[in-house]
């Protein structure tokens, strides 16, 4: 059995004692089977790599959550593959459920799981399999399967995204544009049917654990956040904690991206609406000051949830991860959204707290969100399903000097862009126009600075190139885009 479930897991053997007559003996009873450890997996929807304080941005205010993962170990290159549209999150979590790469994942989704993929495999039912109870509430964003398919229990399902009104795009035009406020409850979203949507959330799973706190069986629980998607709604307190004129522009803020459009990300693609063309000062420190109160009402729902957590005695038998979908821009770039192969679109926030686990450790080895499954299969000793594609990081967060599962990253988006990134280096392809860029993310991390021109022709290029195709195949991506880049494929 792995280190960490060792640690995680102790077995008590219990002695009695019988007496008669004044005599004592000494009986063995039978040894018992431990419990196996709860899992708690909060997932966030569209919460960039960066998008906490202890994760690198000093204005966000999110206690909890940094205070949770400092106590375990959190990797900081955690990587999203992409997707087949828009709606990114959809391709995100059906890997995840799945345990199949990018392609291979939507194959299985447009045929309804029938003969790649049967409903009874996905996550939360090969727990069950192993002796776990599942549940899911919040967000549900797949084709091919219904919650309760997936999970013995679901509460309040939610669809990808609350409702955006027309006033909640293109804004704010001016300091003086307030025809939407993220606590005006007539604009329903996240305030549709009358509590935020994230209170719900966390009511919904601090009844399912009262109603397990005594249970034989360990649960496994997806919890689901809508947040921190837009609309970026939350009650007045938590916006009026960021004075909008104080919010920082991202360094890599530009007025209008160039290659918006080949790439797919221009005034046709729903996130870019939310802000102007072209982007201002005013309109994404607004976005921005939205974005960071509703992470921080999100950072007191969990506080909730973990102290009730606490309170039903399930603490400490309880592993929590915690990451997110994908990534967001909010103008970075000049971009809004998460349909890019830049790493603010594609990285997120992973990380694993628990008994075992070493606390307040960063792991830099190059990983894909969905390994946290089999990751999380190994802590809890369950036996991966015949599909699953994804690598566990275990080794990893035993070691953090351990061998890299993986030396290169792959991500795509419809069929417009790629990417392959290694241990320095990221490729992106933008197929439309043929154009090629490189970033050194060691000497440029936030990835200002294209330098094709004086690379293009170093083996480092066709490296990238030879580990892309591989990736790529594994992924199930049949775009040929060989004869686009002949510079690169040789």
């Amino acid at each position: 059995m792995k280190k960490i479930i060792a640690q995680g897991i102790m077995l008590t053997a219990l002695v009695s004692l019988n007496s008669a007559y004044g005599a004592t003996k000494k009986t063995d009873t039978p040894k018992q089977t431990p419990k196996k450890t709860n899992v708690l997996f909060l997932f966030i929807d569209d919460m960039t790599y960066n998008g906490l304080n202890i994760l690198g941005n000093h204005e966000i205010i999110s206690p909890t959550l940094d205070s949770l993962i400092g106590q375990g170990t959190r990797f900081v290159n955690t990587y999203n593959m992409g997707g087949w549209n828009g709606a990114v999150s959809i391709a995100s979590r059906t890997q995840m459920l799945t345990g199949l790469y990018l392609w291979n994942a939507d194959k299985a989704q447009d045929t309804k799981f029938d003969g790649i993929l049967n409903a009874n495999k996905t996550w939360g039912q090969v727990m069950v399999e192993n002796g776990y109870d599942s549940y899911h509430t919040g967000k549900w964003h797949m084709k091919g399967v219904k919650p309760t398919e997936a999970f013995q229990q679901s509460d309040d399902p939610r669809p990808g995204m609350p409702n955006q009104t027309p006033e909640g795009y293109n804004r704010p035009l001016s300091k003086n544009d307030n025809k939407w406020l993220p606590w005006d409850k007539s604009k329903e979203g996240y305030w549709k049917g009358g509590e935020h949507w994230t209170e719900v959330l966390v009511d919904d799973a601090s009844k399912y654990l009262d109603e397990h706190r005594n249970s034989s069986k360990p649960v496994f629980m997806f919890c689901c956040f809508n947040a921190v998607h837009d609309p970026h709604q939350s009650p007045k307190k938590f916006v009026d904690m960021y004075d909008v004129n104080k919010i920082k522009l991202p360094k890599s803020f530009l007025p209008l991206y160039p290659f918006k459009d080949e790439m797919g990300c221009g005034k046709s693609l729903r996130d870019e609406r939310l802000a102007p063309f072209p982007r201002t000062k005013y309109s994404i420190q607004k976005n921005r000051q939205e974005y960071y109160a509703l992470i921080t009402h999100l950072d007191s729902q969990i506080k909730r949830l973990l102290n009730k957590l606490k309170e039903d005695g399930m603490a400490d038998n309880t592993f929590i991860i915690v990451a997110a979908d994908n990534g967001l821009s909010i103008g970075r770039h000049g971009l809004m959204g998460k349909q890019s192969m830049y790493d603010e679109a594609m990285k997120i926030p992973l990380a694993f707290i628990g008994k075992g686990i070493p606390k307040g450790e960063i792991r830099t080895q190059l990983v894909y969100l969905q390994d946290l499954v089999p990751t999380v299969m190994d802590m809890v000793n369950v036996k991966y399903p015949s599909q699953m594609q994804f690598k566990s990081q275990i080794n990893i967060i035993n070691n953090a000097t351990a061998k890299p599962v993986r030396e290169y990253i792959y991500g795509a988006y419809e069929d417009l862009q790629r990417m392959v990134r290694g241990p320095r280096y990221k490729l992106f392809f933008i197929t439309k126009s043929k154009r090629l860029l490189i970033y050194d993310l060691h000497n440029d991390p936030l990835e200002m600075h294209d330098i094709y021109i004086e690379m293009k022709d170093t083996p480092i290029v066709h490296k990238l190139g030879e580990e892309y195709l591989k990736l790529a195949k594994e992924a199930g991506d049949t775009l040929n885009i060989k004869p686009l880049f002949p510079q690169v494929f040789k």
